[in-house]
């Protein structure tokens, strides 16, 4: 959550909350002294900046959750507080973390059924609940929550866009309601913390997704490329087998060639294949991911390969960058292999509304023998795949001077655009 939009809660909530005046007795003045003011008050819009800053950091959500819970139990002057989420089968509660609860009772609590007590009537209302600890908590734990000096309750849901994914429960010692700030406070948080729980959410479905991805293709490619040329190989070690029972040298040493140049072939493929999901694209993004490839590939291949970045800004998703870094490697792989090259140069343009790709050789270009281009052709439909993904479209083209030029050209997101699928 950004400035603005914490500064548009500020009218809204008085500047601090004075912990010490909730729950005094009446006739005693709410001004407090100077130690009291170092020592109790805890401003509203600090929490909010908290919320907000642990929101966009890369923290632990669920540590994030138990972090709050430590606050709100100290703004409420509660006895003790728990923090529970919905769990993956949408039918129970797990504590997360708790404060000043005994052990025994956490390990009793450690899941509940989502209809339990008042945090089943929070999750049904999507609303903050309050009751007695003995007529609402189950009757297996309610008598030790009253030997903890637990007397009331609240359910505080953690909900986001119509759907509640946890709750915080707040222990009372005694039955006198929260102040209005503080409630609203609560809710603020609980609003927050609902979505950072979504964000997390799916950013789990985002990532076992693109692991499913990167398996489907990771099979595609042993299967077009390794797969098919051991089962090449296997039958020629059957035609092999038949020249040597017929006595036919001539025929077996044909055979015996082609089994080697097939193992040969496998072998390499493999060790590509290692090295290419073995590489992990830089933290930093794309374009320093493209120069650490192709100082590697300069290093490896016998040819001068450069990288030249035309795009000014380059605004890709993390799923959008796997996809060209692949591609991209892939096709340096090919005219390592295949083209001979002196000279590669690979260049990222942004032209028109699209990102074009070209990587750009001096090799012998397209004519050369069906067999040595087997590997490439296997690779180029995978690559196809992965252009496809981005919507994007991938060619093979001769150049006018020699060589080759494999270009992918796919749309470009602009800042704050969407992508459709």
């Amino acid at each position: 959550m950004g400035h603005a939009a914490i500064t548009g809660l500020m009218p809204v909530l008085p500047q601090e909350i004075p912990l010490s005046a909730i729950g005094r007795p009446e006739g005693r003045s709410n001004t407090l002294l100077p130690s009291e003011v170092d020592a109790d008050r805890l401003p509203m819009v600090e929490v909010l900046a908290e919320v907000a800053s642990n929101m966009s950091a890369s923290t632990n959500v669920e540590q994030m959750l138990v972090r709050f819970l430590e606050i709100m139990v100290r703004l409420s002057k509660a006895q003790a507080g728990a923090v529970r989420v919905l769990t993956s089968d949408g039918g129970h509660l797990r504590m997360v973390g708790s404060v000043g609860l005994s052990d025994s009772l956490v390990d009793k609590e450690r899941y509940v059924p989502l209809e339990c007590g008042i945090c089943g009537k929070a999750m049904l209302s999507q609303a903050t609940e309050r009751e007695n600890v003995l007529k609402v908590c189950q009757k297996q734990v309610r008598h030790v929550y009253f030997a903890q000096n637990c007397r009331q309750v609240y359910a505080i849901p953690l909900r986001h866009k119509g759907k509640v994914l946890g709750v915080y429960n707040l222990f009372m010692a005694d039955e006198a309601p929260l102040s209005q700030d503080v409630n609203y406070l609560f809710n603020s948080i609980s609003e927050h913390l609902g979505m950072a729980l979504e964000n997390a959410r799916l950013t789990r479905e985002n990532i076992r997704i693109s692991l499913m991805n990167e398996r489907t293709m990771l099979a595609n490619q042993i299967h077009d490329s390794l797969a098919q040329t051991l089962a090449y190989a296997k039958m020629r070690l059957s035609v092999l087998n038949e020249a040597m029972g017929d006595g036919d040298q001539v025929r077996a040493n044909r055979y015996l060639g082609d089994v080697e140049e097939a193992v040969d072939m496998a072998y390499s493929e493999l060790r590509n294949l290692i090295i290419q999901f073995r590489d992990r694209i830089d933290p930093r993004g794309l374009v320093p991911a493209l120069q650490e490839m192709v100082e590697s590939f300069r290093k490896k291949a016998n040819a001068d390969v450069d990288f030249l970045n035309v795009a000014q800004d380059v605004v890709l998703t993390p799923e959008e960058e796997i996809q060209v870094f692949h591609i991209i490697q892939e096709s340096l792989y090919n005219v390592c292999k295949h083209a001979r090259a002196r000279h590669v140069v690979v260049t990222l343009d942004l032209h028109e509304g699209e990102y074009v790709v070209n990587v750009a050789d001096d090799g012998v270009g397209l004519q050369s023998s069906v067999s040595s281009n087997m590997g490439r052709s296997f690779g180029l439909t995978i690559m196809r795949e992965r252009a496809a993904k981005l919507n994007g479209k991938l060619t093979l083209e001769s150049r006018p001077a020699g060589g080759t030029i494999i270009r992918l050209s796919f749309p470009a997101r602009l800042p704050g655009q969407e992508k459709t699928p």
